[in-house]
């Protein structure tokens, strides 16, 4: 019975923490391309 009732709040909490994954990814990505731009402006333009 308890296992009926632990299940969909588990579920739930693994759903919340793969689309928080998934967000702190996409933000990693965003940053390491900015400074990849930065770096090549600086080269080209010094």
């Amino acid at each position: 019975m308890k296992l009926l009732r632990i299940t969909p709040i588990a579920i739930l909490t693994c759903a919340l923490a793969l689309t928080a994954c998934a967000n702190t990814v996409r933000g990693v990505g965003k940053d390491v391309k900015s400074t990849a731009n930065a770096v090549e402006d600086t080269v080209n333009n010094p």
